[in-house]
């Protein structure tokens, strides 16, 4: 993979930032596509420091001709885009009676809109060539909304939708783009910090928290292997199957410990500011505030990316217990 161009939007923090380094890790040229020029410079001197080629693209992804001039000005340093990840995101803390329609609106555009626009780029690019990957970062909160954070469950779920659409015109033009969905658990980043809200205390991650490398992990292997769908955490894949087995009774588990369990023990500052229409000031990285308490694996990435090899050893195993059963048997 040596050389090849990735480019990846949201990559100046958090996830992004974190699977911009996982690609340079392994010899990629990285566009890095967000508004925030702090983070931005930083992001580019991870990537350095990884290994990789980095290159800075201001964009703001609701803006469709922004996006299409991103994606042309990197074709025109660096040549044919291999792989483009959809990864930026918004999300406001509040009931939705308590959010504005301009903020709905804002919200909405940049997590669902923006991971559009940046399809239509890539398949721009990709579909003459009859080449290319494209990675939709989704959560599991796309198949299980949670209350408080309407407008990024809403997107999420279109992204799932437009997402399912999409492929199924691919395979019906016989297409050899390849087009993937990662949906995340929880983790530590720091959209948490910067995170519009109205609520009095500190927004925090909902149920177990994992580093965002565990994420980028995932990306990545998703970005260079064929799957339809890949689950990152455990939360995750209790929460799609819930929904799909018990969606009235998580309905009303939510009701009662989703608020809690997303506010955290310190109010809110005065000073507090957030990056809904313009990114925050200087460089915040790829973590957030909860670092002692992510976790910097998952079992379940490693056993949903190993499968052959799971597969292989239950194999192995139920062959040596039966031939136990006819040694040890009358």
């Amino acid at each position: 993979m040596h050389g090849q161009v990735v480019v990846i939007t949201g990559s100046s923090a958090g996830i992004g930032r974190a699977t911009a380094v996982e690609f340079a890790r392994h010899g990629w040229r990285v566009a890095l596509l967000a508004r925030g020029a702090d983070g931005l410079e930083g992001a580019r001197e991870e990537v350095e420091l990884a290994g990789g080629e980095a290159m800075i693209v201001p964009t703001d992804v609701a803006d469709q001709a922004q996006v299409e001039a991103a994606a042309a000005a990197v074709e025109r340093a660096w040549g044919t885009i291999d792989v483009w990840v959809n990864n930026a995101m918004a999300t406001i803390f509040c009931p939705v009676t308590g959010i504005t329609p301009e903020d709905f609106r804002r919200a909405t555009e940049v997590t669902y809109l923006g991971a559009v626009w940046g399809t239509m780029a890539a398949l721009k690019r990709m579909k003459p060539r009859d080449r290319g990957a494209i990675v939709q970062v989704g959560s599991a909160l796309a198949y299980r909304s949670i209350p408080l954070q309407a407008p990024y469950c809403g997107a999420k779920s279109a992204l799932r939708g437009f997402t399912d659409s999409l492929r199924s015109e691919l395979i019906h033009d016989k297409s050899k783009v390849y087009l993937t969905m990662v949906h995340l658990s929880a983790f530590n980043t720091p959209q948490f910090d910067w995170g519009r809200t109205c609520m009095p205390d500190q927004p925090k991650p909902l149920g177990k928290i994992f580093q965002p490398e565990v994420a980028a992990r995932g990306i990545y292997w998703a970005a260079v292997h064929r799957r339809r769908e890949l689950w990152v955490g455990w939360p995750a894949a209790q929460a799609i199957l819930g929904t799909k087995f018990i969606p009235g009774f998580l309905d009303h588990m939510l009701a009662h410990k989703a608020y809690e369990g997303q506010e955290g023990k310190k109010h809110v500052s005065p000073e507090r500011r957030d990056n809904l229409y313009r990114p925050v000031p200087g460089d915040h990285g790829a973590h957030g505030r909860f670092d002692g308490k992510a976790l910097d694996r998952s079992a379940q990435l490693w056993l949903d990316t190993h499968r052959w090899a799971v597969a292989a050893a239950t194999l192995v195993l139920l062959v040596l217990l039966v031939l136990a059963g006819v040694l040890l048997g009358p």
